[in-house]
């Protein structure tokens, strides 16, 4: 049986994600958070939500997530409020949260742009769909 070739797609696309992966861990680590917390900041800055709805998104359990969050709330990038129709007790960024998690998107959208960038829009929107389309048949 032969060896997989570093010249194929599959390898190729191995490669670039461990490396966007790490490229994207820079600006995280430089602002002290830990790989995660860049997920919670994304969510929060949608809107504010409670824990439970926090947790469930991020497919973490509740423990997990009240650590990262009391570690998160330390420093200043989320408060606990209310939110919602309902007002119910949640968790929103706060300003200085806001401005971290906007720095990580436009980081996010550099490393996008460099992936994208030569692409045409239609062909981008044909590469997303087939990149989904291997996502989910590896999740079967």
């Amino acid at each position: 049986m032969s060896r997989p070739s570093s010249r194929s797609a599959l390898y190729r696309l191995i490669e670039a994600g461990q490396l966007a992966h790490k490229a994207l861990l820079v600006p995280v680590v430089e602002k002290g958070l830990e790989p995660g917390d860049d997920a919670v900041l994304f969510v929060l800055g949608r809107s504010g939500t409670t824990e439970a709805e926090l947790a469930d998104e991020l497919g973490l359990s509740r423990d997990m997530l009240t650590v990262r969050l009391e570690r998160l709330a330390a420093r200043d990038f989320i408060a606990r409020q209310a939110v919602g129709p309902e007002l119910e007790p949640g968790i929103a960024l706060t300003e200085r949260g806001l401005r971290i998690r906007n720095a990580l998107a436009d980081h996010w959208a550099q490393l996008e742009e460099a992936l994208m960038g030569e692409l045409k829009p239609k062909s981008r929107k044909k590469f997303g769909e087939a990149l989904g389309r291997f996502v989910e048949l590896l999740r079967l």
